[in-house]
């Protein structure tokens, strides 16, 4: 085992977490944050002359110190998360004899509600790709493009998806009949995205009519891709294209900055309980794995809390205006 003065990108320890989290299937997303934010603790308690097996917890508070000036408390919370993830591992494989942040108060995030869009809001994301449509002498391609546009909101927003469930949607796991997408979610979890009508038939028309020619477009004879959403050149629409993209429907339609593809998934969630849906089975199609993460669109639901507010209270209806 190394100790203090160890290189942390060869450090034997971190080396086999980071094996351990590819082996859990996290993604490699995951894996690189977690990769970054442990060589970065690593290279401080070296330079600081620390063995990292043993900090104080002097060293621990001056690490969170060091931290603090330079970076976002977002950015705080996420690579602590980290670091302490590192040494539970740690001390699981006997390295450590525990974990040492356990009694250091550490920067928690403020509670912010996620932003969710106005059905209005998507019906004018979606007018502006039917405005691209009727445009005169609109090329085969812009037409495959807006109808593949137009398929990605209605499906990231009737099914939840997020950004990337929506990148790796393949075209074998739809089914239109049933109105059904199985989606590959985090940790490899498999659940089925359900479509509404509009989202069934924006697709239908993106198959029939776009995505036949941007396969056309594919450079020499690449196997045909899997997925669902092309780009324009026939390969797979990244995670990269698919903000591209839908950041621009945003500009278009005159959306302010700040509302990002995960928007949709938060009005998804919010729409459905306004509804009255179940939370329980909000939680089941966004694919979270513990009720208390679906359970903050409770808080941004404003229509289902003034409904169960004037259902349940006994004083809550207004008296009629004389």
């Amino acid at each position: 085992m190394s100790g203090v003065g160890s290189d942390p990108a060869t450090d034997p320890a971190v080396r086999r977490f980071l094996r351990s989290l590819q082996a859990r299937d996290a993604s490699p997303h995951t894996q690189r944050s977690y990769g970054t934010a442990i060589a970065a603790y690593l290279d401080w308690t070296t330079a600081r002359g620390v063995d990292w097996r043993r900090p104080a917890r002097t060293d621990l508070r001056a690490y969170v110190a060091s931290l603090t000036p330079d970076h976002a408390r977002s950015s705080v919370t996420q690579r602590l998360a980290a670091v302490r993830t590192f040494y539970r591992w740690a001390a699981r494989e006997g390295l450590v004899d525990g974990d040492p942040w356990g009694s250091v108060v550490r920067p928690r995030l403020s509670s912010r509600l996620p932003r969710v869009l106005e059905m209005d809001d998507i019906l004018r994301m979606l007018a502006v790709v039917d405005a691209e449509l009727d445009t005169d002498g609109l090329s085969p391609l812009g037409v495959a493009l807006a109808l593949r546009d137009r398929a990605l909101v209605e499906t990231a927003y009737a099914a939840g998806l997020r950004i990337s469930e929506l990148a790796g949607a393949e075209l074998a796991s739809l089914d239109l009949a049933r109105g059904e997408l199985r989606i590959m979610g985090k940790g490899r979890k498999e659940r089925v995205g359900l479509l509404g009508g509009p989202a069934i038939r924006s697709i239908r028309a993106y198959l029939e009519d776009g995505r036949p020619v941007l396969l056309e477009r594919r450079h020499g004879d690449d196997l045909l891709p899997a997925e669902l959403f092309l780009n324009h050149l026939g390969g797979p629409l990244g995670v990269r294209g698919l903000r591209y993209r839908l950041d621009r429907i945003r500009r278009l339609a005159g959306l302010p900055a700040g509302i990002t593809p995960h928007t949709l998934r938060h009005s998804f969630a919010t729409h459905l309980l306004d509804g009255g849906a179940d939370l329980r089975v909000v939680q089941e199609l966004l694919g979270h794995e513990n009720l208390a993460t679906t359970q903050i669109y409770t808080h941004v639901s404003p229509t289902r809390l003034r409904t169960a507010y004037r259902d349940a209270h006994p004083r809550a209806r207004r008296e009629p205006t004389p």
